[in-house]
């Protein structure tokens, strides 16, 4: 019987379908290589793309805060007189009354810098024109609005027209005035004398130092008037003094007080100003502001005591 022959290489048709396999083999290993690039690249491109979004939003936020933080423009021309609608008309005692007059908006702010003061515009009672400085007892933290503590005198020419406003009416105002000048922690200490009317600077300056958490100076107050109902926004003062009583301190004296009493008497005297005031010393001001007679008195017992001229200011 004859032997097959022995065939050292494979059939044909067995070696195409070998060599089938392995180009298949390897364009499919090709073939995931290219899609995993593809794969990478798409997921570098949406990170890419997120992380542009997350920049331009965070850069869209940034300047959305930059702009509401930025203070907002004032009411007040410093050239002329603009109308302000008086909206509450409160009388707090026989010769005292509260006026509350609306700015344009709810958000509006007066732009009154702290111990400054309006000039406001009236007719007297022969309604020849009268221009008197007021202070208002509001902040630009009270918006919307801001409001005057009025003293009316009977022989004061501007107590008339106020006198005589109503609510609904308006009044002519022009401002800022004036030259005092306050940075939070410029001073120690203040120490404030304050007589009648000339209490209103003093309730301002003392409202933004206590309101402000991050300044710490200390108020020091001697209040003088003739009698107990004289005493303006004492109510607000003392309340003031129960929140903040390590930082703000009031001594009241008055000329006719009642039985009893606890305050000071007579005059503003040197020794009240050496207890209840800040010693003489470079971080610490003394604030004056009353009538003309207890101005000049106080200029007095300061120098007398040895405050210098720089660490005085009168309104």
């Amino acid at each position: 019987m004859a032997e097959k022959p022995i065939h050292l290489l494979p059939p044909l048709h067995l070696a195409a379908a070998a060599a089938a396999a392995a180009s298949a083999e390897g364009g499919s290993r090709e073939g995931k290589d290219l899609w995993h690039e593809v794969g990478q690249s798409t997921e570098t491109a949406v990170a890419v793309a997120v992380a542009v979004v997350a920049v331009a939003a965070g850069a869209a936020f940034l300047l959305l805060l930059l702009r509401s933080s930025k203070k907002p423009k004032g009411c007040l021309d410093p050239e002329n007189f603009k109308e302000f609608k008086l909206v509450e008309k409160r009388q707090i005692s026989h010769n005292v009354a509260k006026f509350r007059f609306a700015l344009p908006t709810p958000a509006s702010v007066l732009g009154l810098p702290i111990g400054q003061h309006i000039s406001c515009r009236g007719q007297d009672a022969t309604g020849e024109e009268v221009i008197k400085p007021y202070t208002p007892t509001t902040l630009d933290s009270d918006l919307g609005r801001f409001e005057l503590v009025i003293k009316m005198y009977p022989q004061g020419r501007m107590s008339h027209h106020f006198h005589e406003m109503k609510v609904g009416d308006y009044l002519s105002v022009r401002g800022p005035k004036g030259r005092f000048k306050y940075q939070p922690g410029q001073v120690r200490a203040f120490g404030m004398l304050a007589g009648g009317s000339g209490i209103t600077p003093m309730f301002q300056v003392t409202r933004a130092i206590l309101e402000n958490p991050s300044d710490n100076t200390k108020v020091h107050l001697i209040y003088a008037n003739v009698t107990y109902d004289d005493i303006l926004l004492k109510e607000e003062l003392d309340s003031m003094v129960e929140t903040y009583p390590d930082r703000f301190k009031i001594y009241y004296v008055l000329n006719q007080p009642p039985e009893i009493w606890n305050g000071g008497v007579g005059f503003v005297s040197m020794e009240m100003i050496q207890t209840h005031c800040p010693a003489p010393a470079a971080d610490i001001q003394i604030l004056r502001c009353g009538p003309p007679p207890m101005n000049k008195a106080m200029a007095e017992h300061l120098e007398n005591l040895g405050y210098t001229k720089e660490m005085q200011f009168q309104f």
